[in-house]
């Protein structure tokens, strides 16, 4: 078996822009087939002999000899090598196809094999498709905005690195470090850099970040790595010499039944806006929920004199319906605003303007104890008035630890708040106070 390259076409001697398609011929025994390829050379540059440039060929690069040249021997190379007696014509033109057009014949797995992956179409692909909460999905959604001005940031102070994007391929370990750094200091670098805050804007300025809440941007980062891997995105596992701790949360605070009962009885008649929220909150307290499943009750989850309603973090997994048995006290609230626009349970306003109501409801009452708390920032510990920590979120932990105080069995308190059962956060919302250890020791009298 023998292949050769050859022109069809001549041209006058000193003709210089004439242009000839060169052929490729294949013959064994009997079998002589030809095709043309999409390589091209002006007539009076070929060799016949050679099959390719002549030696002394003047206006032309020799670059540009070199590549024809290399192109025709790699043809006859592929040629050779990939030949069979059952070859014919249609064989010919094909592999001299799969050599000008190589992806055309590639598979959607090789191509995807050959793409470097890019972390932030990557990351959007994830949120599509892994199953969250919508308000889950809005955390990530911060994740994925400071993941986009640390791209811009590397671009702006890392020499060579104008062109950087992240990709899930090339994340190491120290680039997580440098990503940390980054999140860690990101309330200094907005003002030393604010072009790149004005192209990836937040809602509000970045702040310091604590090191509870960067272990929860980075368990999420590692999430989105655990599922390119499980989806064959990557083999990379930068979080193997990343290795995240646990968070640290200081001693859970509530209030008390008597604190509470002492809110819902201060007079507030001078501030009737206010004692409505002081309404609502006493009802959280009494329901357990969460400020978002709070606000999206409707007189319709009223169901047998109980609260019904699906927690928002559950409903994207295994939906979970919480049925809250309503005390004469939640009853009273419910009853005091049965008028209440439209569908709505009580007469909600926005989380912000809530949380900061508490806190006006809670000095108003007089809870000034002071509880021990851990700067999120410093990690330190540090003594506050209750008044200035109150938030909705103090509710649940007030429905939380004051069941737990009578029961003592996480499991029956966490049927009512809508905890899973052996749910490691549950712990964050109780505390085992001296009381309950001497109830405890008693047990072995």
């Amino acid at each position: 078996m023998k292949v050769t390259a050859f022109i069809r076409k001549t041209a006058k001697k000193n003709d210089v822009s004439s242009v000839a398609t060169i052929y490729f011929r294949l013959r064994d025994g009997k079998k002589d087939i030809k095709t043309a390829s999409e390589l091209t050379i002006n007539p009076n540059h070929w060799s016949a002999e050679k099959q390719g440039y002549k030696d002394r060929v003047a206006l032309v690069q020799e670059s540009d000899k070199l590549a024809l040249n290399n192109h025709i021997r790699n043809i006859v190379s592929l040629i050779n090598a990939n030949y069979t007696s059952e070859a014919d014509s249609d064989w010919l033109s094909e592999t001299l196809e799969r050599y000008h057009h190589p992806q055309r014949f590639k598979t959607e797995e090789e191509i995807a094999a050959e793409t470097k992956p890019l972390f932030i179409p990557l990351f959007d692909e994830f949120l599509e498709k892994h199953k969250l909460s919508e308000v889950r999905k809005k955390n990530y959604r911060v994740v994925k905005r400071g993941l986009q001005r640390y791209e811009l940031y590397v671009r702006a102070t890392k020499r060579g690195q104008k062109k950087f994007v992240l990709n899930v391929d090339d994340v190491t370990s120290d680039m997580l470090r440098d990503i940390w750094d980054f999140f860690e200091n990101e309330y200094v670098y907005c003002e030393e850099y604010p072009a790149i805050y004005e192209s990836i804007p937040e809602a509000r300025t970045p702040q310091p970040r604590g090191r509870n809440t960067l272990l929860d941007c980075f368990s999420r980062i590692r999430t989105f790595f655990y599922w390119c891997k499980d989806n064959k995105r990557t083999t990379n596992t930068p979080f193997d010499d990343f290795p995240l701790e646990e968070c640290t949360y200081g001693t859970p605070y509530y209030i008390t039944i008597d604190e509470r009962n002492k809110i819902y009885h201060t007079n507030l008649s001078r501030h009737p806006q206010l004692a409505i929220q002081r309404d609502i909150f006493v009802f959280q307290c009494l329901i357990g929920c969460r400020v978002g499943d709070l606000i999206k009750m409707t007189k319709s989850c009223i169901i047998n004199g109980a609260i019904e309603y699906i927690p928002r973090k559950t409903k994207e997994g295994r939906p979970l319906t919480v049925r809250v048995p309503l005390n004469d006290t939640a009853l009273e609230i419910v009853e005091r605003y049965k008028q209440c626009e439209g569908d709505k349970l009580l007469p909600f306003i926005s989380e912000q303007k809530y949380n900061v109501s508490i806190k006006r409801i809670f000095k108003a009452a007089g809870l000034k104890r002071l509880v021990t708390v851990i700067n999120p920032t410093t990690r330190e510990e540090e003594k506050k008035v209750l008044y200035e920590i109150a938030s909705s979120h103090l509710a649940r932990r007030t429905f939380v630890g004051n069941l737990y105080k009578q029961v003592k069995d996480p499991n029956l308190v966490g049927a009512l708040s809508g905890h899973k059962e052996g749910s490691r956060a549950f712990a964050r919302y109780r505390e085992i106070d001296e009381e309950m250890k001497k109830e405890l020791v008693n047990l072995l009298s």
